[in-house]
């Protein structure tokens, strides 16, 4: 099982066409961007390093959190669902989501697996429609 689900854009869509496409697709499944968090730039500013285009975006769908944190306050170390969208080394750009049901593996409550199927075909959808 993988902890993630992926994909790589086609050719001629650049970076930032992509965050406005997944942050798009994220909306349509009820999913707000809490966060947006440039690696690239950070490491560039704290560590004097250079890496390709990297951005993790923290995805939240509020009905889903309410609903998980009202089971179990704890849930929150999972939240926000992350979306990463990368820049390889060779141009080609791919987003990858969280897969929330790898990440809950040690979360035993049948109410919370099922909320982290619903959102895992949400990502799965979003991950398809780019």
């Amino acid at each position: 099982m993988s902890y993630f689900i992926n994909k790589k854009m086609q050719d001629g869509i650049s970076f930032e066409e992509t965050i406005e496409k997944v942050t798009e697709e994220l909306k349509k499944e009820g999913f707000g961007v809490l966060t947006e968090i440039d690696i690239k730039s950070t490491f560039r500013k704290k560590l004097d390093v250079d890496m390709n285009k990297y951005v993790i975006l923290g995805a939240c769908n509020p009905n889903y959190a309410f609903n998980a944190l009202k089971e179990d306050s704890k849930l929150g170390v999972f939240l926000p669902c992350n979306v990463i969208v990368e820049e390889h080394d060779n141009g080609e750009i791919e987003v990858s989501a969280v897969d929330p049901i790898a990440s809950m593996l040690s979360v035993k409550n049948e109410k919370v697996e099922v909320f982290a199927k619903d959102v895992l075909e949400k990502l799965e959808r979003v991950i398809a429609n780019l």
